[in-house]
């Protein structure tokens, strides 16, 4: 039979270190892999890189090599001693070849390159999205690129469901590393709610602060108050206070038990930064009964 050399078969010298040789057989495994590959004779020259790993990773195996080997070139013939092999032999796998078997015998030899990840299935990946409080309202659909721990290229479609909530995540099947010869992991994308300018999300629940004059607080008012759903027409009570919420039911995000929609109210005091303002919040205190802070005033008294 003919003699095989590992080395050259992986392109490196004999003095080569454990590090280096893994790294030259990762970087062949990627380019004859016949799931990837182009070249014509890529899944012979993928089983004969495997099975030149599989002789040199192993300190024995590399040792026994070497010390028969070493008078051989490649695509000599080589006759082992009467029994070489046979300690270790068994029926064969079908992944190495006969000068394998002669020189190892077939046992211990899991599979190609064993004990690397290009059989394996390939790993999962997570990444983040940022979206809009509308995103996450009426639900969406985004293009992003891929992360670049997925090791595949170009952009994906991503589905936004409508009542996702920050800290939830999106799974996208296959999407995640490529395995080499197995499946591909998935690609889990998690999810944050940006900051909105009026609203602020609680869970499903959605707040949002309303200002409204001292009179509508006083005496009571219609106003109108937007919702991520439309505006509304709201009936502010007469005697209303600054940080009262007022529920508008089922006006939250979306979902199986939707959320609802907080108004709360914030009574903005108009300045007084004309002489006729002033003249009036003078007429006010003058002939308003009001103390603010009498239920204070009572309670420290006691």
């Amino acid at each position: 039979m003919e003699y095989k050399d590992y080395y050259q078969i992986l392109g490196v010298s004999r003095d080569v270190s454990k590090d280096e040789l893994k790294k030259a057989y990762r970087k062949l495994a990627r380019k004859y892999h016949p799931d990837v590959s182009k070249e014509a004779n890529a899944e012979a020259k993928f089983k004969e890189v495997g099975e030149a790993y599989e002789a040199l990773k192993d300190p024995e195996k590399r040792a026994q090599y070497d010390r028969f080997g070493s008078n051989y070139q490649d695509g000599q013939s080589f006759t082992p001693p009467p029994g070489w092999g046979q300690q270790g032999a068994g029926s064969s796998h079908g992944n190495f070849s006969n000068f394998f078997e002669s020189m190892f015998g077939d046992g211990g030899a899991a599979g190609m390159g064993g004990g690397d990840n290009f059989f394996a299935q390939g790993e999962d990946v997570n990444a983040k999205i940022t979206i809009s409080l509308e995103d996450s309202f009426r639900g969406a659909k985004k293009t992003i690129r891929r992360p670049s721990g997925s090791n595949q290229t170009g952009t994906l479609n991503v589905k936004i469901p409508a009542g996702i909530t920050s800290g939830k995540k999106i799974r996208l099947s296959g999407q995640g590393k490529s395995g080499m010869g197995g499946k591909a992991g998935d690609l889990y994308l998690e999810v944050k709610v940006a900051t909105h300018l009026h609203y602020h999300l609680e869970d499903k629940n959605i707040f949002l602060d309303l200002p409204i004059a001292p009179w509508e607080a006083a005496l009571g008012a219609k106003v109108t108050v937007p919702t991520l759903a439309g505006n509304i027409n709201l009936t502010i009570p007469a005697g209303a206070k600054s940080g009262q919420k007022m529920r508008l039911k089922g006006r939250g995000l979306p979902g199986k038990e939707p959320g609802d929609q907080f108004v709360v109210i914030q009574i903005m005091v108009p300045p007084a930064d004309s002489d006729e303002a002033k003249e009036f919040y003078q007429q006010m205190s003058e002939e308003l009964s009001f103390n603010p802070r009498e239920l204070l005033e009572k309670t420290l008294k006691r």
